[in-house]
């Protein structure tokens, strides 16, 4: 039996000033047919030059962002450019079959999401931040069956803080990194190592568990987190309600620098008012840390990003060097102030060259995926409101 079910749901009209805020792609097509492996970003860069931008040509209010109608495969969408006005139809045209043999699943789990799932479903149940206070209460492994130095995978361990309302699954981390706020110098946590997984089997004050898996070798000390069930975030990409600059002050995988489909640490969370859907620009600060860093003396002399340098006295003085006909009378710049009639160096633009979709958030801290990038992202690089 064949039951087609046709609805026609009017999402959008927008008028020349609001197709003006949020403008047509060159080549927006009339008419799209959703397939398997589309994304909301995906298809909203089909009609908008800015795909962030789609709920502005939806015309969501803030519930249909947090809560968007289901888009499904085979689902038509429709730019109907006839009137004064454009208008956008979504017309969803779905057929469902029915056989004793057949498998009930529900519709949700077809829905197309909002970005890849693949880029981020790793890092949406690890423990990825621990706040200071949170790192001093976590649980953690005690001792370990035999006094063995190095556990995996099948071994017995034993921890203490473990809580009934953790439940029976715990994952296993230790603190990597502390996470500094470039702006203000201040520690805002502790990047999260994922150690592995463990299951509690006898629990007490002091829990016997078992390694389940392990990415690493895991030691006594190491800290605990219950286990998160996956939730992956189903809003729509839109820009922040309020005004957000931040910077990026980490990248995964301990890297300088990365690119689109990359992950990384922001130095502004819920409290700053972001949340998981928000879209930030992404702008090469000039003057950023790593400019005045790469530029220093020492530079080249300690290795490429050498946080702790050297005292300079025993070094090899670059000061001839930098001295020659070949830097100028100014400096390599022509800016250097410490020689005489050298003018003052110019206050240059940050320049935008990315974005960033933010997918799970902390405190003070959130996770990002970098979308679109025309060049390499690094660290302590601006993101803000695009």
């Amino acid at each position: 039996m064949k039951r087609c079910i046709i609805s026609l749901i009017l999402l959008c009209s927008f008028s020349a000033a609001g197709a003006a805020d949020a403008p047509l792609a060159a080549n927006a097509p009339d008419r799209y047919i959703v397939v398997p492996g589309d994304t909301l970003w995906s298809i909203a860069g089909r009609f908008l030059k800015d795909p962030w931008r789609w709920p502005e040509l939806m015309r969501m209010n803030a519930d249909q962002i947090r809560n968007p109608n289901r888009i499904y495969p085979g689902d038509v969408l429709v730019l109907d450019r006839s009137g004064d006005n454009a208008t956008l139809r979504l017309q969803q045209e779905r057929t469902v079959r029915l056989s004793p043999q057949a498998r009930s699943v529900p519709l949700e789990t077809a829905a197309i999401p909002s970005i890849p799932p693949a880029a981020i479903e790793p890092f949406l149940t690890k423990p990825l931040v621990i706040e200071t206070a949170a790192l001093d209460a976590a649980p953690k492994i005690v001792a370990t069956q035999e006094n063995r130095v190095v556990i995996g995978a099948g071994s017995v361990a034993y921890a203490k803080g473990l809580t009934p309302e953790g439940g029976e699954f715990w994952q296993v981390f230790r603190p990597g990194n502390p996470l500094i706020d470039p702006d203000t110098n201040q520690p805002l946590g502790y990047e999260a190592i994922y150690l592995g997984e463990a299951r509690v089997i006898h629990p007490g004050d002091v829990s016997t568990i078992e390694l389940l898996k392990s990415t690493q070798e895991v030691y006594v000390g190491d800290r605990m987190f219950a286990a998160q069930k996956s939730q992956f975030p189903s809003y729509v990409p839109h820009a922040p309600d309020k005004n957000i600059q931040g910077r990026i002050i980490s990248a995964y995988g301990n890297m300088f620098e990365t690119g689109p489909t990359g992950i990384v640490t922001v130095n502004r969370g819920a409290q700053d008012g972001l949340e998981a859907g928000h879209v930030l620009a992404i702008y090469r600060s000039v003057r950023a840390i790593r400019e005045i860093s790469r530029n220093d003396p020492l530079y080249g002399r300690t290795g490429l990003f050498q946080i702790q340098r050297p005292d300079a006295t025993n070094l090899e003085p670059l000061s001839g060097i930098r001295n020659t006909p070949v830097y100028g009378r100014q400096g390599p710049t022509g800016t250097d102030n410490s020689i005489k009639g050298a003018e003052p160096p110019p206050d240059l633009p940050n320049e935008r060259y990315g974005l960033l979709y933010v997918f799970r958030t902390f405190d003070h801290v959130s996770y990002a995926l970098v979308m679109e990038a025309t060049r390499p992202v690094q660290l302590y690089d601006v993101v803000q409101n695009p």
